[in-house]
């Protein structure tokens, strides 16, 4: 902050080529070298979908319970009357398909002779923590492949390390996505950064004339030092290997309250430090969650999925804090349940 008077898009400053070298050699494919920066997740969407329509691409497909932000573009694509419809009509040619269904997304392809763009989440968060079947995502890249698509994977929420890998969409080798889009954790939570991360050959376009589509502040000299130091902590500190540790303690420790409550909690289910509590309904998930801030845990609820409250620990949670967090829940259900219904005890640790 000291140093960093301006940000120019005519004059660049030395972080964002070094912020982009970080973040492209965090992918296992080392066709995705191309960075666009932005400001947020649905910037980093909005982008996305110009870069596709710049290359004649303007046939969307999107899955059942998705979530890509609340800009125009980004709203188009996230399945939720509740938020769409009062701002209809939104971009059109847009189709929606079952999230985990492969075959759908292969059908809707074969369907018409036109060129399309798949966005996808290789987890949905906002759906509550969606986890698709094995083989999912490696099933609709080729078949984007085989249709000549655009394969954009909306990574905002799972990247960098939150999935016990450093991008969930790696869990399978045959997923091989055009585009990246990134967000939310790359700054650390202290800046507004995003960004596309995309092959060389769907990136043309932006590479030909890069004001074709900009942004005043992407790409910021405070955003990109943030954005190196992250990434940097991220690799040095083993995030990814951290979350995945954490999160299977946690489950671990959460899963008997499913067999002993299950008229409570439906279920339980999660990939490293992003995990979902499954109510029975949303006034219960509601209650759950403010009864856990009330003990001092923060929780997150699902946009597209009430009765879905998410957990997203720290990578550095330790173990006894871990139990702190199950003995919370534990007695958080006291809040909306009587002690005589739920048959709780008192937690030894009196948190």
């Amino acid at each position: 902050m000291d140093r960093a008077g301006m940000a120019s898009r005519v004059i660049c400053d030395s972080l964002q080529p070094a912020a982009a070298h970080e973040l492209a050699g965090t992918f296992l494919s080392s066709d995705l070298q191309k960075v666009h920066f932005a400001n947020s997740g649905a910037e980093a969407v909005e982008a996305a979908i110009k870069l596709a329509r710049a290359q004649g691409v303007r046939r969307m497909i999107t899955t059942k319970g998705g979530f890509h932000g609340k800009t125009i573009g980004a709203l188009s694509l996230t399945n939720n009357r509740t938020y769409q419809d009062p701002f209809l009509p939104l971009l059109p040619d847009v189709t929606v398909v079952p999230y985990g269904d492969a075959t759908a997304i292969r059908s809707e392809l074969a369907s018409r002779d036109e060129r399309a763009v798949v966005f996808l989440e290789p987890i949905q968060g906002e759906a509550g923590v969606k986890i698709p079947p094995t083989g999912y995502l490696a099933e609709v890249s080729s078949a984007c492949r085989d249709y000549d698509a655009l394969l954009v994977m909306d990574e905002i929420q799972t990247g960098l390390g939150r999935t016990g890998r450093m991008w969930a969409h790696e869990a399978e080798n045959g997923c091989r996505p055009e585009i990246v889009l990134v967000g939310k954790v790359l700054s650390g939570g202290l800046v507004p950064v995003s960004a596309l991360v995309a092959t060389s050959e769907v990136y043309a376009p932006f590479d030909r004339d890069p004001f074709v589509h900009s942004s005043t502040f992407a790409g910021n000299p405070l955003a990109m030092a943030a954005a190196i130091e992250t990434i940097r902590v991220i690799r040095d500190d083993d995030l990814p290997a951290r979350c995945a540790a954490v999160g299977a303690d946690l489950l671990n420790r959460l899963h008997p309250l499913v067999q002993r409550f299950p008229m409570h909690l439906q279920d339980l289910r999660g990939r490293g430090c992003l995990l979902a509590l499954e109510l029975n309904d949303e006034g219960t998930a509601g209650e759950l969650l403010l009864g856990l801030l009330d003990r001092g845990i923060l929780v997150n609820h699902s946009l597209n999925s009430g009765s879905v409250v998410r957990l997203t620990p720290s990578a550095y949670l330790e173990p006894s804090e871990v139990g702190q967090t199950v003995a919370a829940i534990t007695n958080a259900w006291r809040v909306s349940r009587p002690m005589e219904e739920t048959g709780y005890e008192e937690c030894s640790c009196h948190c």
